[in-house]
């Protein structure tokens, strides 16, 4: 179930009517300084001076532009996933033939893969959370992002990752219980560093969606309904018995690498398993092109608020202010206007390549979403 609140058209928590992904454009002085690292050209303790410097100004500007909950912009990220995963327990950096495929482009070949069994001692993500915590202030909610227990899952069962996953797990059921586990430490230890908001990004849902994804997997002797209900099982034993008051909120994508895109399809084949996880409290879903479908799978919505991603991070082109409006009145019709909010579809750089667009466009977008949250929910 839902966190509740007393005036529902006031939102106090997370998500908010005017909201965002969470990640955004590297500044040319980061990307710079990533760069100096990996020539070891500066120290580890020299280009945090740089992310530390960074992130001030970037949780400032997400302030001037209205955003009530921010994040650290991933800015000391290579990778929106795999950063996290390599910093389990059992779990190391690993090269691969080819990287992920998207619409006219490949990524770095990259991925995490297992070394030993899964498990939680300590994360440099909590205490990066620490700095975000520390410096928001309590004006608005310092807000962590990390890749789904299911996209964990998901990249084990790579082909090329295989074989490493099943030296050390024989069993499905066991390699969930550890993820799970694994998953629900790691949580609760950025809820100790005081996170009270966090965000699961998952692009598994978004392959799902796809029909020729469903095909080749059914060629392959799949049962992509199975493979859905395994995903839904990860996700809610990793989020199940989590402190009353932490927001638990799930992004859901099709791909977001340098403005290309990787899947395509609406939410009907999933809408089942997707929206009935319990505890989860919100859903950031992508819609900014008729590549998501239309909004009918939102029926399957129980009382979870829905961050429509109406606005695109893929483009810098604003746009139409009253396209947007209408669009969430027409998705009014299966959700409840006060359970709607609006955001980007997804954040602006789920890489550190980012997405072709300027930071002034990123900017721009961010305020004409919060123009348009004020003018529907005044």
């Amino acid at each position: 179930m839902s966190k509740t609140i007393e005036n529902p058209k006031q939102r106090k928590i997370t998500p908010f009517r005017h909201d965002t992904v969470g990640s955004f454009l590297r500044p040319e002085v980061l990307k710079e300084a990533r760069a100096k690292f990996q020539n070891h050209e500066i120290s580890a303790e020299e280009l945090q001076k740089v992310e530390d410097r960074e992130i001030i100004k970037l949780v400032a500007k997400q302030k001037s532009v209205g955003l009530k909950a921010v994040t650290d912009g991933e800015f000391r990220r290579s990778w929106w996933h795999l950063d996290f995963m390599w910093g389990l327990d059992g779990v190391e950096k690993a090269a691969v033939d080819q990287g992920y495929l998207f619409q006219g482009e490949e990524t770095r070949a990259e991925t995490a893969r297992l070394n030993g069994k899964i498990g939680f001692t300590s994360h440099p993500f909590v205490e990066h959370f620490k700095f975000l915590e520390e410096i928001t202030g309590e004006d608005v909610i310092a807000r962590q992002t990390i890749p789904a227990p299911a996209q964990f899952l998901a990249e084990l069962q790579r082909p090329e990752n295989l074989a490493s996953t099943e030296t050390y797990y024989s069993s499905t059921d066991d390699l969930v219980a550890d993820i799970a586990s694994a998953y629900h430490a790691a949580i609760l230890a950025f809820y100790e560093a005081g996170c009270r908001s966090i965000q699961l990004d998952d692009c598994t849902w978004g392959m799902l969606c796809d029909q020729k994804y469903w095909q080749l997997r059914q060629q392959d002797g799949a049962d992509v309904s199975e493979i859905a209900k395994l995903y839904a099982r990860v996700n809610k034993e990793a989020i199940t018995g989590l402190p009353d008051d932490l927001v638990v909120t799930t992004h859901v994508c099709r791909g977001n690498y340098h403005s290309t895109w990787a899947s395509s399809g609406g939410y009907e084949p999933v809408a089942e398993y997707l929206f009935g996880i319990d505890h989860i409290d919100g859903y950031y879903l992508e819609f900014d092109t008729d590549r998501a479908g239309d909004f009918t799978p939102l029926k399957h919505v129980k009382d979870q608020q829905v961050v429509l991603g109406l606005v695109s991070s893929k483009i810098g082109e604003l746009e139409d202010k009253q396209e947007i409006i209408n669009r969430i009145k027409e998705a009014a019709q299966y959700v409840d206007l006060d359970h709607i909010c609006l955001s980007p579809q997804c954040g602006f750089a789920s890489t550190e390549e980012g997405n072709i667009l300027t930071e002034e466009q990123q900017w721009k977008k961010l305020e004409l979403i919060k123009e348009i949250a004020d003018e529907i929910w005044k």
